[in-house]
């Protein structure tokens, strides 16, 4: 089967062309960025609160107020906690959503998908801060 054809690297300053999002060495580098990052939040302890929001809380928040019935796989921060802890475990600043809903979002708010990225109070930023 013919591969799809390459394209730039999309780290920031790369010209590495490749089939994947990023080059082979970049790849590397944003995985450990990113289990750095998380692996300090996302614990069993967070796994385990989390699968009990969703037990108490099993409908997509974002599909329901769509008039949809959906069931929830995932707990989102409301508002992103960007490392603070305060924000973090507060389950005020939960809901449950949908893979869908939550990955657009997430999307929304981290500039994914060419949409410009959102402070958490929801207005937009460029994304060159």
């Amino acid at each position: 089967m013919p591969w799809k054809p390459k394209r730039i690297c999309s780290y920031a300053g790369c010209n590495e062309l490749t089939h994947d999002r990023y080059c082979d060495s970049h790849k590397r580098q944003i995985a450990k960025e990113q289990n750095q990052k998380n692996s300090k939040l996302y614990t069993y302890r967070w796994h385990k609160k989390s699968r009990a929001f969703l037990r108490a809380h099993p409908l997509c928040a974002h599909c329901l107020q769509a008039g949809r019935v959906t069931e929830a796989t995932e707990v989102d921060h409301i508002i992103p906690h960007n490392g603070d802890l305060k924000r973090f475990w507060d389950q005020n600043n939960w809901q449950s959503l949908c893979k869908k809903c939550h990955s657009k979002k997430t999307a929304q708010e981290d500039g994914g998908f060419g949409n410009p990225i959102k402070n958490p109070l929801g207005n937009k930023r460029t994304k060159n801060l």
